[in-house]
């Protein structure tokens, strides 16, 4: 798949860091011509794993660097369909734009327990954040539902403003992000700063303050948040053509069709365990520019090749990872011996590829990179 001719209009379809990317890496790649981002939020582009790491717990900036881009803003409005053929995109003010290469990085959104409209709080926006924040200065009683990183971020920021938590946990805390090793590690950390923990499956929502688990006990707070994983945002593509099997699959360039590229959230990429997302700022980064020079020059880009990084900060840990997650089995400590910090581990998978995590270590990223590779 490869353009006959570089694009003359270039439309990006999300203002996160995905989107922002893209625009980035086309204007250093050369592109000279028009160029036009489009977000849902009336606001510029912003931090998104700062919310839980940094805003929530004192107020810490979400802000980015200045974009290094000139492009055309247009703020405000979602993309609500997508006319492959004619080459428009149709958005909610009824207006349209028309392109000649277009970048889909529409991200995602929360999935919430109770539906859309329903009571619980989430965090996925500025907004949330900032809603969140304010009913935590109360020092409420607060029920975090989803025991992945965000939601043990949550409870984390909640315990440090004072609030009584309490987590339910539809298993052992990020057990299947980060592995038995790792997860035993935050585990014992939450619960001795004061996390409660409730083992069990939330079946719903019966008030606002009421959650209900499926072996009909009950959990309340005066706050409920709820943080059980992401859907990505590609309604607005269900009559394009491009979705495959119910989602949005890009191939090792991140070509979605001719003049289309995607990346970050909404898309779904070769890795070496399968097509599958990797909803990280990292992989959007990566994602992001390799697609923007697929989009100038087709076969010519290189492919995406990358470890993805992550890092989380809760409980009195920092941790840092390189490498596909989740970690079995013990760990081979480089630095430090044990999980709880300051250390530096490797695990190795079956198929010779490492994984090296840094726990309250300042290791610069590029050495835990190379701790992370094979045979270091």
């Amino acid at each position: 798949m490869k353009l006959t001719e570089v694009p003359r209009r270039i439309l990006v379809i999300g203002n996160g860091i995905a989107g922002q990317t893209a625009c980035d890496s086309l204007r250093a790649a050369g592109f000279d011509g028009d160029l036009t981002v489009v977000g849902d939020e009336p606001r510029a582009a912003y931090s998104r794993p700062a919310l839980s790491k940094t805003l929530l717990v004192d107020g810490g900036s979400h802000e980015l660097a200045p974009p290094t881009h000139e492009a055309a803003e247009v703020l405000g409005v979602a993309a609500v369909g997508l006319d492959v053929e004619s080459r428009r995109v149709c958005l909610d003010d009824g207006s349209d734009l028309p392109y000649d290469g277009l970048v889909i990085a529409t991200g995602s959104r929360a999935r919430r327990l109770g539906g859309d409209g329903s009571v619980e709080l989430t965090l996925r926006t500025l907004d949330d954040a900032l809603v969140l924040r304010e009913r935590l200065a109360a020092r409420p009683s607060v029920v975090v539902v989803g025991a992945g990183p965000l939601g043990m971020e949550i409870a984390s920021a909640a315990l440090s403003a004072g609030c009584r938590v309490t987590l339910v946990a539809d298993g052992r805390p990020m057990l299947s992000h980060l592995g038995p090793c790792l997860s035993d590690a935050f585990t014992a950390a939450a619960v001795a700063r004061g996390l409660t923990i409730v083992a069990g499956a939330a079946a719903g929502i019966d008030t606002a303050r009421g959650l209900v688990l499926r072996d009909g006990s009950r959990v309340e707070g005066d706050v409920l948040v709820s943080a059980i994983g992401d859907i990505p945002n590609t309604g607005w593509l269900a009559t394009s053509g491009l979705m495959t099997g119910g989602r949005l699959e890009a191939d090792s360039r991140g070509r979605i069709g001719p003049g289309i590229v995607a990346a970050g959230d909404v898309a779904a990429v070769p890795t070496r365990t399968g097509v599958r997302r990797i909803p990280l700022w990292s992989s959007a980064i990566e994602q992001a520019k390799v697609a923007a020079l697929a989009l100038l020059t087709g076969d010519e880009a290189p492919e995406l090749d990358f470890d993805p990084y992550f890092w989380t900060e809760q409980f009195g840990l920092n941790l840092k990872a390189t490498g596909h997650l989740p970690a079995a089995g013990e760990p081979k400590f480089l630095l430090g011996d044990s999980p709880h910090g300051p250390s530096v581990m490797r695990w190795t998978h079956d198929d010779g590829h490492g994984v090296a995590v840094a726990v309250n270590h300042r290791i610069p990223i590029p050495r835990l990179r190379r701790m992370a590779s094979a045979g270091a």
